[in-house]
């Protein structure tokens, strides 16, 4: 149906809830459509649109007075709401899976090269996948130990340079991967190639987020829980759900944000031997969540939970990998960045600055936006000069890497100065922007 592939998707957190997982399971579509009219306000109407149904027999079905047992009916519901087909006992809907992972290539009408083209040596995508799938040998443990190190230089070069032109290379190997799971004899290394799936894809997926591409972002995280969900791995999967929630908060939807980070915790509380500075991140993603929301007793006691957690960290635990950046700069500034969504700049000011003092690496783009978050908070503060000295020295991390959400803390704190345009300190930050950043600048002053 052409209409239900433009549907818009529904909150993370209404599909996770357990109502909307019962409903789905009893395909009691009587209560989907109550619960979505109630949590996501879409109306009868709408239902009936998206799903291609008439608005009597919606109405029916709220009523009680109708059941739904067709399936061609019910994968309509499934496109039209986006519903994931597991949580209706349904195949895979095509569009759950993101397009770069898709296998089906068309055949579309290619222009001829120019005979002068240096390409026109070079074999065509389709010679090329065919050539690899005659010649690709069995995966060994060498293969996972070069394809775990190939994970952890493209993170080491996505903190420096940001993902832009990383992501063709992430999702081809992520494409590569998936190809070796569908083979037939992979034995005990298609649980660590499951693993391996998921990183890649858990890494595409936060490309896209600090690209802001927001529904891609969310595809390639569903995909990484999936690949998660198919080896058991629950640490893993509290953390795909934690990148979730911070996604949430970045589009104000701090409802989903709490959601999915408490289904973290609960993931990471379930896993065996989950270490301490797990539970730590976990809690401040909560705390992140708590401001969002306003909430000042609960982004305290998020943050004190955080504290208490990595207060208990020993040398000696087993972290996983993509644990071991939440070291204790990273613990501080991120109280400061909550406390600092919270309102609390007094306190929040003092926490970033001591972070970025401590920090220390090749985290480019980690360094520019914390200290964006500190000028945004000196601001707060009344201290123009000190904020315009700090985003001056954000200017050049922010200028060599290719990150979205620096742009826009750039942005929003450009946009922030507007009140104070022909101050000295103003004038001098805005100067040196041009200089580095002029396209950012022609940017904020758009209407």
């Amino acid at each position: 149906m052409i209409e239900s592939s433009r549907s818009p998707e529904l909150p993370a957190g209404l599909l996770m809830h357990p109502q909307m997982i019962a409903a789905c399971r009893a395909r009691d579509f009587s209560a989907v459509f109550r619960i979505v009219k109630t949590r996501a306000g879409i109306y009868p109407s709408m239902i009936a649109r998206r799903c291609d149904l008439t608005p009597s027999r919606v109405g029916e079905v709220l009523s009680g007075r109708r059941q739904l047992l067709h399936m061609d009916v019910i994968e309509r519901i499934a496109d039209g709401l986006r519903i994931p087909g597991h949580m209706l006992g349904l195949a895979r809907r095509e569009w759950e899976t993101p397009v770069g992972l898709r296998d089906a290539v068309k055949e579309q009408p290619r222009p001829a090269l120019p005979v002068s083209s240096p390409s026109a040596s070079l074999p065509g995508p389709e010679v090329e996948g065919i050539i690899a799938l005659t010649a690709r040998p069995a995966p060994t443990p060498s293969t996972l130990l070069a394809l775990r190190a190939g994970i952890e230089d493209y993170w080491r070069r996505d903190d420096q340079h940001g993902g832009e032109t990383l992501r063709p290379a992430v999702v081809g190997q992520l494409r590569y991967v998936v190809g070796l799971l569908n083979g037939t004899s992979l034995g005990a290394i298609r649980h660590d190639l499951h693993g391996v799936a998921a990183e890649l894809a858990r890494l595409t997926g936060w490309m896209y987020f600090d690209a802001r591409q927001y529904t891609r972002a969310r595809s390639y995280f569903t995909e990484a829980l999936r690949f998660a969900r198919e080896i058991d791995d629950r640490e893993f999967t509290a953390n795909v759900l934690a990148c979730m929630s911070l996604q949430a908060t970045y589009q104000d939807r701090p409802g989903d944000a709490l959601a999915l980070v408490n289904a973290a915790q609960d993931e990471a509380r379930a896993a065996v031997g989950t270490t301490p500075r797990v539970l730590s991140m976990l809690s401040l993603r909560e705390a992140f969540a708590q401001a969002t929301l306003a909430s000042h007793a609960g982004t305290h006691a998020a943050i004190g939970e955080a504290r208490r957690q990595f207060e208990r960290i020993k040398g000696s635990d087993p972290d996983p990998p993509w644990v071991t950046y939440f070291d204790e700069a990273k613990l501080v500034v991120d109280t400061g960045i909550a406390l600092g969504r919270l309102g609390e700049a007094a306190t929040a000011e003092p926490l970033i600055a001591d972070a970025l003092r401590r920090a220390s690496g090749t985290n480019r783009r980690g360094r520019a936006f914390h200290t964006f978050w500190l000028a945004r908070t000196q601001l707060q503060l009344g201290k123009l000069d000190h904020a315009c000295q700090t985003a001056t020295e954000a200017l050049e991390p922010a200028a060599s890497v290719g990150s979205e959400r620096v742009a826009g803390h750039l942005r929003e704190f450009y946009d922030e100065l507007a009140p104070h345009r022909r101050e000295p300190a103003v004038l001098a930050f805005e100067s040196r922007l041009r200089d580095l950043l002029p396209a950012r600048v022609s940017a904020s002053r758009r209407p």
